[in-house]
């Protein structure tokens, strides 16, 4: 608690700041905005104090593997894994498609269709 002014968590939370308040040194009174974003995404109970431990731990972890990219880039890694495999679908798709093309050609069915002679052939077309 910075003089007599509650620190913006308390204030926020409708509490009396002691002097030993834990959030004080991070969110102080002139700053209400700072905290009141954490509340909103953190919360303060038991179970989302413990995701954002786990968040922090999390983001920790991957700064001391990559110090440049921390968890971006493990976050841009796993966005090309999903696009390499996006692709990959597609291009399954596609041979899939393909074969299917492939098997109508080869049903007895379209074999029933007439070919043109080469009579038939060189007669005039019209072109409308």
């Amino acid at each position: 608690m910075g003089g007599n002014s509650p620190c913006a968590s308390c204030k926020l939370l409708r509490r009396r700041c002691a002097m030993e308040c834990i959030f004080a040194p991070y969110f102080p009174s002139d700053d209400p905005h700072k905290f009141a974003i954490v509340h909103k995404v953190f919360g303060a109970t038991d179970t989302a104090r413990a995701d954002a431990v786990s968040s922090l731990v999390y983001e920790a972890n991957a700064r001391v593997r990559d110090p440049v990219y921390g968890c971006v880039g493990a976050i841009s890694f796993l966005q090309s894994q999903v696009s390499r495999a996006s692709n990959a679908t597609r291009r399954g798709s596609s041979r899939d498609t393909c074969i299917q093309m492939q098997q109508q050609v080869q049903d007895p069915m379209v074999q029933q269709i007439p070919i043109p002679t080469a009579a038939q052939s060189a007669a005039p077309s019209v072109n409308c």
